[in-house]
């Protein structure tokens, strides 16, 4: 019972949706705006680089909220030792993140809140997946594209665990990914037809000096 009331609890930390609080504060609701989505990418299209700093500390700092809450109230006597119970509780914050209670179950993608997690419970994971997500933005300018590879990158980290909990890694690593690529299948579908909005201002690796005669 204390191991599913951790879980509600961190399900309703991950519901406090930074892009909706700090919108409701300004009187704008991203999700009628640009893309519909209440995630940092939207909010920096739509609102600016300050208001998106902001969101993305508040859905970073849930994750991390609630795996460190996690790790402290862990229940004892289950077979899940207290690093699993915390990405569990991790995975469960990122629900919340997607589908909010407190705005109608319409939420950003999670990829924010999956980072404070993984910062929290693998740290040594957060340096190669940062570079495989700057590698492929700064190569095409899709910020989706460098999400879904970073989350497919996941259960691979798992390797970085300790012996001991790698399973738990393994299988946190595995759902990520697979909500990863749900979250962003829009994303993938704009891909493929050709409409997907790229930030061209981050596409650095892919320009070309134009040569002038």
């Amino acid at each position: 019972m204390r191991f599913l009331l951790l879980l509600l609890l961190a399900y309703l930390l991950g519901s406090l949706s930074g892009s909706l609080i700090l919108g409701r504060l300004r009187g704008v609701d991203i999700r009628t705006q640009g893309s519909g989505n209440a995630g940092g990418t939207n909010a920096l299209r739509t609102q600016g680089w300050r208001f998106a700093l902001g969101v993305v500390l508040l859905d970073v700092g849930k994750g991390v909220a609630a795996t460190l809450l996690a790790l402290h109230l862990a229940a004892t006597g289950l077979t899940l030792s207290p690093a699993a119970q915390a990405l569990a509780a991790g995975f469960a914050a990122t629900l919340g993140h997607i589908f909010p209670l407190y705005f109608g179950f319409r939420g950003g993608k999670g990829a924010a809140t999956l980072a404070g997690v993984v910062g929290v419970l693998l740290p040594l994971a957060l340096a190669p997946l940062l570079a495989l997500w700057l590698l492929v933005l700064l190569t095409t300018g899709y910020v989706g594209a460098a999400t879904v590879c970073a989350g497919l990158a996941l259960p691979l980290m798992a390797a970085l665990a300790a012996p001991e909990a790698r399973v738990a890694f393994a299988v946190f690593g595995v759902a990520s990914a697979v909500l990863v690529l749900w979250t962003h299948r829009g994303n993938l579908r704009r891909l493929r037809a050709g409409t997907e909005l790229r930030f061209e201002r981050a596409r650095l690796l892919a320009r070309r000096p134009v040569r002038r005669p």
